[in-house]
């Protein structure tokens, strides 16, 4: 990812972001704020240690990363990508950060749920010539 615009926020959040996607969550978690809230698909997830977990979870399950774009100012920063892993390549990503204090304090987290789950059961069935 590249950017013209010199942004704090933007910075913090693309060390959070690169940390975490490389595996490195005591990285990433030096960023983040004890009392974050990630607005997540299926929802909020309130607190440092819960919100940990609840990244762990997807960092598993990541096999590569194609970044897209990214924008921020004072207290804000956009990141767009495309999380890969064994299911999809082609499912986007995005989270809007909130920075206050040079921490992470909100996280608002936008994908689709249903393209990073097990393939539906037709599909299975297909695949394997039933």
């Amino acid at each position: 990812m590249t950017s013209t615009f010199k942004s704090t926020a933007l910075e913090t959040a693309s060390a959070y972001h690169r940390a975490w996607t490389s595996g490195d969550l005591d990285g990433a978690f030096a960023h983040v704020a004890g009392d974050i809230i990630c607005r997540a698909p299926g929802g909020d997830i309130t607190g440092k240690d819960a919100y940990r977990s609840y990244l762990a979870g997807f960092n598993q399950m990541m096999t590569g990363l194609t970044d897209v774009a990214a924008f921020g100012d004072d207290e804000h920063a956009v990141l767009f990508y495309y999380p890969h892993t064994a299911v999809t390549s082609t499912a986007p990503a995005a989270e809007h950060f909130t920075i206050r204090d040079g921490k992470i304090v909100e996280i608002r987290l936008v994908f689709d749920r249903l393209s990073f789950g097990p393939a539906p059961q037709q599909e299975q069935d297909l695949s394997r010539g039933l």
